[in-house]
């Protein structure tokens, strides 16, 4: 799971994954993925915890330009 630094602390994450391809959490604690569809079918992010992904919710846009 790569990113891109953009140089400015922004991270582009290079692969975007659904609920049905996300890969297996195990083992990978902390990592963070961009899942398409896994907020009731709306965009999040998600988080191992060792075992499965936790959904971190976005809920606010903050930068609308």
């Amino acid at each position: 799971m790569r990113h891109e630094e953009l140089g400015i602390g922004v991270v582009q994450f290079d692969r975007t994954f659904t609920v049905a391809n996300a890969p297996s959490a195990v083992g990978r604690s902390g990592a963070l993925i961009y899942v398409s569809n896994g907020a009731s079918g709306s965009p999040c992010l998600a988080v191992s915890d060792g075992t499965v992904w936790k959904q971190v919710a976005i809920t606010a846009t903050t930068i609308t330009t």
